[in-house]
């Protein structure tokens, strides 16, 4: 029988590397010039401050101006495989999406309501330049 005190422990250090993934320290390299790329959701739209970007991480800053909850995806350049993904963005809220990205061709998703394949867009990730 486990014994209270590992119980704690256990939780304690779940909750430690829960913590750990969310403080993401790595500076996000995009090509939106201040290293993130904004991205407004609306009933009809899904615009992103830029639709290129250096591969590494990152951070894509989803904004709801629509008026029913919505998600952000960004898939594999095939459309089906997801990346990354944010749900339940309420009207008015934004939420981070941050991923590890290589260079290739990728999709961009924003779904009004959360149904059907949603306002998509390509995206493109290329290699850094070098100085």
């Amino acid at each position: 029988m486990k014994t209270p005190l590992f119980a704690l422990a256990c939780s304690a250090f779940a909750l430690t590397l829960s913590a750990c993934g969310l403080t993401e320290t790595t500076t996000p390299v995009s090509s939106g010039g201040n290293g993130e790329i904004s991205v407004s959701s609306t009933s009809d739209a899904c615009t992103l401050s830029a639709t290129e970007a250096s591969s590494g991480t990152l951070t894509f800053r989803v904004k709801n101006e629509g008026t029913e909850a919505t998600e952000f995806y960004l898939y594999a350049s095939d459309g089906l495989r997801t990346v990354g993904e944010v749900e339940n963005i309420g009207p008015g809220l934004t939420r981070d999406l941050v991923v590890q990205v290589i260079a290739g061709d990728y999709v961009t998703a924003c779904k009004p309501g959360m149904v059907g394949q949603g306002i998509r867009n390509t995206f493109t990730v290329t290699e850094p330049v070098s100085p």
